[in-house]
């Protein structure tokens, strides 16, 4: 049987709420005017998100989180056709996952493993 892949947000994570703008101009590229003001609003002086508890690694505002924090639209923003939007989403948390704490990081294993199905 071949294992296909599936997006999935993994708990205690939290790699996608490093909102350096130096670290991601292609995210900042692909917002609005008002997002991203919102977004740059939002960067606290450390780079992480001033909504993010680093302590137990999880968003404060999770179920209020503007639309840009919503991995699985991301690809919205970057016109990826929909046929892609999944593999698309999949990168974008592997990458910044990777940056965040590694490539062969806990946080990284954890994500394969949930993003793996039959």
């Amino acid at each position: 049987m071949t294992a296909c892949y599936s997006w999935t947000c993994i708990s205690n994570c939290g790699a996608c709420c490093r909102l350096d703008p130096n670290q991601r101009p292609e995210a900042l590229a692909a917002l609005s005017p008002a997002q991203k003001h919102t977004y740059l609003e939002m960067v606290g002086s450390d780079g992480w998100c001033v909504h993010f508890d680093t302590g137990a690694r999880r968003c404060r505002i999770y179920a209020d989180r503007p639309d840009f924090c919503h991995v699985d639209q991301l690809a919205n923003l970057f016109d990826v056709p929909v046929e892609e939007q999944n593999s698309f989403a999949i990168e974008c948390c592997q990458a910044q996952i990777r940056v965040e704490y590694g490539g062969k990081s806990l946080e990284r294993k954890r994500f394969d493993r949930a993003i793996q199905t039959k």
